[in-house]
């Protein structure tokens, strides 16, 4: 996801997975390739949501910009039971605050997850974005890094975690590999825990960079619940915003299957999608109402690990003069996208 505060803005922020852990299928590196193989059969892979109700369905809301609306009104008015909230950030070393300002605990952060949960609904937080300081960056070393992912976690008993990895965490080779051991590190000090890793893509599949990183991970022996693309600002494409986030999806599964030796099956429980609703960054581009509605034929089809999207803040038509930063720049009903991703059920 980009987040526009203060850094881009022109750019709203990039949107950004899952399968219990439980039933994950568990990577083993081989010291002689570098490369993983799966050690359990693949069909034991459950469809992702089943153990935890909506999880697999859950859009971004960013609390911190773009008139965000009360989470509580979201929930009555469309079922979505699950939100990711972004974005937790650096405070300029290696500890976690909301957007690198404000704390964990006693905020409006915290009251809004307590709302959620009162609701009967739950969170995924999600740490990093396009800007502002990176805790990969910030802490260094990988059990620094899991460490302070790990006051997250403790500060709301979360079940789900997002690393929104972009921009210069993504780029720099050793912050990627530090990403990928915290990720370890957190998944065997909190069994149970979904863990996604969310990035950009090209029409055709991750880039060499996020292929590396998928790489990175089987060979560590990462059991990541969902490896999650971004479809747009693709800079070009053909065809539709769905056919052409298909594609991507289909190449982030081919990437997944290669790296860590899974079935069709199983590589494409451990893949997700986060789209961007309405009108993206890139002039011209636009995902619509029918693009999310190709999404989500194809993630039931194949019961992939998430369906998000970039953001519930934007999903609402534009007004004269509205900040395109809280709204989709199209014609549509107040929730229109959030009602089709919240049919997906894993």
């Amino acid at each position: 996801m980009r987040k526009s505060i203060g850094v881009r803005l022109t750019a709203p922020l990039l949107a950004a997975t899952l399968g219990p852990a439980a039933l994950l299928l568990a990577p083993v590196a081989s010291a002689a390739a570098g490369s993983a193989t799966a050690t359990a059969d693949p069909a034991v892979a459950a469809a992702p949501g089943m153990a935890v109700p909506g999880m697999a369905a859950a859009p971004y809301e960013y609390l911190g910009w773009g008139s965000p609306q009360k989470p509580t009104d979201v929930m009555k008015a469309t079922g979505v039971k699950w939100f990711t909230l972004a974005f937790i950030l650096s405070d300029g070393g290696c500890n976690p605050k909301w957007d690198g300002s404000r704390p964990l605990a006693g905020g409006s952060d915290e009251a809004a997850i307590k709302s959620i949960r009162a609701a009967g609904g739950d969170v995924t937080v999600s740490v990093g974005g396009w800007s502002g300081n990176k805790l990969g960056e910030k802490c260094s070393s990988a059990s620094a890094l899991a460490g302070a992912y790990q006051k997250v976690i403790d500060a709301y008993k979360l079940k789900a975690l997002d690393i929104d990895i972009e921009d210069t965490e993504f780029s720099n080779a050793t912050v990627r590999q530090r990403v990928v051991d915290a990720l370890k590190i957190v998944k065997t000090k909190n069994p149970g825990i979904v863990t996604y890793v969310t990035m950009g893509t090209t029409p055709s599949g991750p880039d060499a960079t996020g292929k590396d990183l998928i790489k990175r991970g089987a060979a560590a022996g990462l059991a990541n619940d969902g490896w999650v693309v971004m479809p747009f600002d693709f800079g070009g494409h053909s065809g539709t915003m769905g056919q052409a986030s298909v594609g991507a999806l289909e190449g982030l599964k081919a990437a997944v299957k290669s790296a860590y030796g899974y079935s069709d099956d199983a590589a494409y429980r451990h893949i997700g999608v986060s789209s961007m609703n309405g009108k993206t960054d890139e002039a011209g581009e636009t995902v619509t109402t029918a693009d999310f509605r190709t999404l989500l034929g194809y993630a039931q089809q194949h019961h992939i690990a998430r369906f998000a999207f970039w953001s519930v803040n934007r999903d609402r038509a534009c007004g004269s003069g509205t900040d395109a930063d809280a709204c989709s720049g199209v014609a549509q009903s107040p929730y229109e996208f959030t009602r089709i991703v919240v049919q997906y059920q894993g």
